[in-house]
């Protein structure tokens, strides 16, 4: 049999060469090929179109994704790296300009192509082209805009090209639009497709009318935002507006999204909602990002499938390390930053409180009292020292206080020492999770992420890993983006209505008042609601707000417990908050918990966002072969 296998293969291509030589030259040469499909045959039967469109799902650019790595989840000072070498994503005295580029020609050629084949094609039918060709137009709007928001204006191209080697190339140069003009066709194109798109909230892979608009609601809030806000860096500005949007344009494009949001929030392309499932606020926050099936909220995702073997490793790499699959994990610690916006449950911004009025430490009894009353995202974004994940305790403390004020700690994960006075035995002086300074993979700020961990058996495993989606659109940004966009208007009981809705979610149960939104609280709610989900630069950037919070200086403690909830709070580098265990025999207060606020010893230098960060390195190479695309202001 073993014999007999080993000669197959030989016998099949003497077969294929005994064959071919039973026919003319031209026969064999006119043979259709079996294993490449003609264009007429790709777009003949629906199955086959949907498998190249798969293709072209797959390719839209996310700016954080659970499948490109976690390190741009890593950045901002929302939250620390903990991974050997990656400390410098939260210390660039600049940003490199190049940094968040994308300009994919390749991928709009290839979109292009099939909206034009897809138009040609005779046998499909009308329904089956028209919703083919609407999915292909989002895709190629969605990546428009992506490109918009990194570059400013692009050339706009809506159709395949082809160099006829005729040795001019400039017919095959276009010039940037203007930055509005993209957005303007970011938005003219949702409105013109949405009506193809299918009213189906069960449908999260694929566009639906919903995510159409949602696309629309969040480009013109941004467009609306840079022509508003553009007062502050007028630097950031070209003389043909390829960077810039007129001030006039501003609340156009608010009322635009306004009343794209509301087309979702009323219905009219299907029931979408909050996702309010759990009885634990915190756990149903945090549940919006596991939950698949039954989910009212997300809107367009980037789903993943065990079955199909498309899954990606977040969980692995971030869960905390103590006690995961193959002790792997750790390397996304949220900052504290990040941690003391989530405000109290009265409305009010407070630091976390560490000592009393006169500066001495408190003592709690358990770890999570000093967590206490606060907005439930919190712990639903962040795993905080005395949590659990997957039902175990997470092991975060940094070792124990002496009475003399001194620290008993050690260099490795779960290191014992003799306790002072005692020589034996031994007893563990640091958490299994940390904190300890320089130790890749423990909580170096004290914390773990908890957003998109996966608690299912295997997700934590290399040989398995998740299959978790990543929610590129969801209701609860829809009701946030009509909030601002009807605050701009000056509508500010629309914009707390609203808002309520999102934070009663979060167990924030005293409604904000119209004349408590401020331009401070949409800042801070985006932030606090949208966490790690890919917005923090964009939403600095359309506001013009990132060169003043990242400006490059070296935070202080004030620095860190004042201003909270400010939208101009400085915000260069990630601090943590390490808990310690009170060692004081006889003392009342022995064997109590007492917090101090640390900056990780990598943390060396600040985050600085230079003017020329707004909008993203065009290659030299580029505008060399394109005289007509010229460069980016500050650069």
């Amino acid at each position: 049999m073993t014999k007999m296998k080993k000669h197959i293969p030989h016998i099949i291509f003497a077969l294929m060469l005994s064959s071919a030589g039973c026919k003319s030259d031209s026969e064999f040469l006119n043979q259709t090929p079996t294993n490449i499909l003609t264009i007429e045959q790709a777009f003949k039967d629906p199955a086959q179109v949907e498998s190249i469109l798969a293709n072209l799902y797959n390719r839209q650019l996310d700016f954080s994704g659970l499948d490109n790595g976690w390190a741009s989840f890593a950045d901002f000072s929302e939250s620390f790296p903990s991974e050997n070498g990656a400390a410098g994503i939260v210390q660039r005295d600049s940003w490199g300009f190049g940094e968040w580029g994308t300009w994919d020609y390749t991928y709009i050629r290839e979109l292009n192509l099939f909206i034009e084949r897809c138009t040609a094609a005779t046998t499909l039918s009308e329904d089956s082209k028209r919703r083919f060709l609407a999915e292909a137009r989002f895709l190629r709007a969605n990546y428009y805009f992506e490109m918009t928001k990194r570059m400013g204006g692009v050339p706009l191209i809506l159709k395949s090209m082809l160099y006829d080697f005729g040795g001019d190339p400039t017919y095959l140069q276009f010039p940037r639009a203007k930055e509005a003009e993209m957005y303007d066709f970011v938005i003219s194109e949702a409105e013109a497709i949405k009506g193809d798109l299918p009213v189906a909230p069960n449908q999260k892979a694929r566009a639906t009318m919903a995510a159409a608009l949602a696309m629309e609601a969040r480009a013109a809030l941004y467009a609306g935002s840079i022509a508003k806000y553009g007062f502050r860096t007028p630097q950031v500005t070209l003389p043909g507006e390829e960077v810039g949007i007129p001030a006039a344009k501003a609340n156009g494009y608010y009322t635009t999204a306004l009343t794209a949001a509301r087309e979702i929030i009323e219905g009219k392309a299907g029931n979408y909602s909050l996702y309010n499932s759990k009885p634990d606020l915190a756990e149903n926050f945090a549940n919006i990002f596991l939950e698949k099936n039954n989910n009212p909220e997300s809107i367009w995702v980037e789903d993943f499938k065990l079955k199909s073997g498309r899954v990606h490793g977040f969980t692995v790499s971030n869960q905390p390390r103590y006690g995961a699959e193959e002790e792997e994990g750790g390397r996304l610690n949220p900052s504290l930053n990040l941690v003391e916006a989530f405000e109290k449950l009265d409305n009010t911004f407070a630091p976390l409180p560490v000592t009393d009025g006169s500066g001495n430490p408190i003592y709690y009894d358990n770890l999570l009292d000093i967590f206490a009353d606060r907005d439930a995202r919190l712990a639903g974004t962040v795993i905080t020292p005395g949590s659990a994940f997957k039902g175990r305790n997470v092991d975060i403390w940094a070792g124990y206080l002496l009475s003399d004020g001194g620290i008993l700690t050690g260099d490795d994960r779960g290191a014992q020492k003799p306790l002072p006075g005692t020589t034996s035995p031994a007893v563990q002086v640091v958490g299994f999770d940390g904190p300890i300074n320089g130790k890749e993979f423990t909580a170096q700020t004290g914390f773990y992420i908890r957003k998109y961990l996966d608690p299912s058996p295997g997700a934590g495993s290399r040989g398995t890993n998740s299959e978790v989606p990543f929610i590129r659109y969801r209701y609860a940004e829809v009701l946030l983006n009509a909030a601002e966009a009807a605050f701009e208007l000056g509508q500010p009981a629309v914009a707390a209505g609203y808002m309520n809705e999102v934070r009663a979610r979060a167990g924030l149960t005293i409604p904000l008042t119209a004349a408590e939104i401020t331009f401070d609280r949409i800042v801070h709610e985006r932030r606090v609601e949208l966490a790690f989900e890919g917005h923090i630069l964009f939403d600095m950037k359309r506001w013009r707000l990132a060169h003043i919070v990242w400006d490059g200086t070296r935070m202080t403690v004030a620095d860190l417990t004042s201003n909270i909830g400010k939208a101009t709070k400085r915000n260069t580098q990630p601090y943590g908050l390490w808990p310690y265990k009170y060692y004081n025999p006889g003392n009342p207060n022995n064997g109590k918990w007492v917090f101090r606020i640390v900056l990780p010893a990598l943390v060396t230098q600040a985050n600085r966002f230079r003017l020329g960060n707004y909008y993203s390195f065009i290659d030299d190479n580029i505008r060399s072969n394109n005289p007509k695309i010229v460069r980016q202001p500050n650069q």
